[in-house]
């Protein structure tokens, strides 16, 4: 449990892979906006107890790892960061680049989780059998 993180009465590992687009698929993440929005949406994911872990923002959409802390849906943080993301964007862009208003990113996103593998998972949960197993047969010893 090395890689798990801590809330008050929780242990917690939870990353999701996160993909969205701007609004019609303009190619428009180049440049300056894009060495601007990387501190951007670090800073609006800490906001949120969330961590950038990986991201690369491509000239249509942008990828990113993202730990979220299971007190927070997903769907939360990521329309946080859109969201306020694209309101920096209409500010600071918006004149220089005919960049409307603050609708920037297309409404949906698609999401996976990373986690742990599944076979994995499986044989965790087979060994507590049996060390559950184990354990039922010391305590018969010591009685």
């Amino acid at each position: 449990m090395n890689n798990y993180q801590s809330l008050n009465h929780t242990k917690w590992d939870c990353k999701f892979h996160v993909v969205w687009i701007p609004k019609y698929r303009k190619k428009t993440l180049y440049g300056q906006v894009r060495k601007q929005l990387v501190p951007i949406f670090k800073e609006l994911a800490r906001q949120k107890e969330s961590e950038i872990m990986e991201g690369h923002l491509v000239m249509d959409h942008v990828h990113m790892l993202i730990s979220v802390p299971p007190k927070y849906a997903i769907a939360q943080i990521i329309g946080f960061i859109k969201g306020k993301s694209a309101i920096w964007i209409s500010r600071m862009c918006g004149r220089q680049r005919n960049f409307i208003g603050q609708n920037f990113w297309a409404r949906g996103y698609c999401v996976s989780t990373i986690g742990l593998d599944e076979n994995v998972v499986r044989e965790y949960i087979k060994r507590q059998e049996d060390e559950d197993k184990k354990l039922d047969q010391l305590k018969m010893f010591e009685e």
